[in-house]
């Protein structure tokens, strides 16, 4: 379950929190509390893994004691974050002793001017560093490319080599229409991995599990680190797809691309059978396949709200 725990962020991606973006009340955002009772109730109903998003989840005063409360719930094997890394050097201390179990951090260009432009003013000298602060405290890391025509489909080449010369893992994602984001814009995943092939002919696929998401993830013998693919435009992977979100104002998207889902607030008020129940039935509610290349379905129910609302 991937659990959003506010929809605010430090950064201003294109794609995700654009400048002019509305931002909901914090009286709307679920406290701590609430969070940890919808974790123990999915724990309950047997999710063993939660991954901690935003927005960006470092901006939010407290986000380590939550995991930590998180992380000690009977029947959670793992917590993981996924962050910006503008911050990560703060906190990487803290999240070793709690042990979290893995940290995927956003990168979409090696190019400083190119980062201050998608990112509204970010600055890539530091996610740079929370890439190298979180390999060397031995959490398991990631990085996260969104590849984008016209902007950084020429360092794709780079961002493998990335991968090899630091031992982790980049997982290309394709972009998703969601919000700011725009498909055509997007690059099919099937292309990078030819370029990609091309460059490395010895590229071959790793059998190795980098956790229970849908990436497929590729390597070359005797070199550390993969390269994954997350193609939920080019290579749906709806059959096999486990995850369901919790937003920061407590709804349960069982489909990241539709809009409809279950509150869990009124739930809250109510014994921990009622709020367990309703999350079961939450869960079952998720659809056989997401309707992001069926125009037609997608016209009248497709999510449109941003990344940075829903727990992107």
């Amino acid at each position: 379950m991937r659990v959003s725990i506010t929809d605010r962020c430090n950064l201003r991606c294109k794609y995700c929190m654009p400048d002019g973006c509305d931002k909901v009340s914090m009286s709307k955002i679920l406290k701590y509390e609430e969070i940890e009772r919808i974790c123990r109730a999915a724990a309950e109903l047997g999710i063993r893994k939660i991954k901690i998003t935003g927005g960006e989840p470092f901006v939010r005063l407290g986000c380590t004691d939550l995991m930590r409360n998180i992380k000690a719930i009977n029947g959670i094997d793992e917590v993981t974050v996924t962050t910006n890394g503008q911050n990560l050097d703060q906190y990487i201390d803290e999240l070793k002793e709690i042990g979290i179990d893995g940290i995927n951090i956003s990168l979409d260009t090696l190019d400083p001017d190119k980062y201050r432009y998608i990112t509204g003013g970010g600055d890539m000298v530091k996610t740079l560093r929370s890439i190298d602060l979180s390999k060397d405290s031995g959490i398991r890391t990631k990085v996260n490319f969104v590849a984008q025509k016209d902007f950084n489909e020429d360092e794709t080449v780079a961002f493998a080599e990335l991968a090899w010369k630091k031992g982790i893992d980049v997982r290309f994602i394709e972009l998703m229409p969601i919000g700011a984001g725009d498909s055509d814009r997007g690059i099919d995943n099937k292309k990078i991995l030819r370029r990609l092939m091309e460059r490395w002919p010895d590229l071959e696929p790793d059998g190795s599990i980098h956790g229970n998401g849908p990436a497929v993830y590729y390597r070359r013998p005797g070199i550390p680190g993969s390269v994954g693919f997350i193609s939920a435009m080019h290579g749906v992977f709806c059959s096999s797809c486990n995850r369901i979100r919790l937003t920061s104002q407590g709804q349960i998207k069982p489909c990241l691309c539709y809009e409809d889902g279950t509150d869990m607030k009124p739930f809250l008020g109510k014994s921990d059978v009622e709020l367990r129940e309703a999350l079961r039935g939450a869960i079952l509610m998720k659809p056989e396949a997401h309707c992001f290349t069926n125009a037609e379905v997608a016209a009248g129910s497709r999510e449109q709200r941003l990344m940075s609302q829903i727990g992107g």
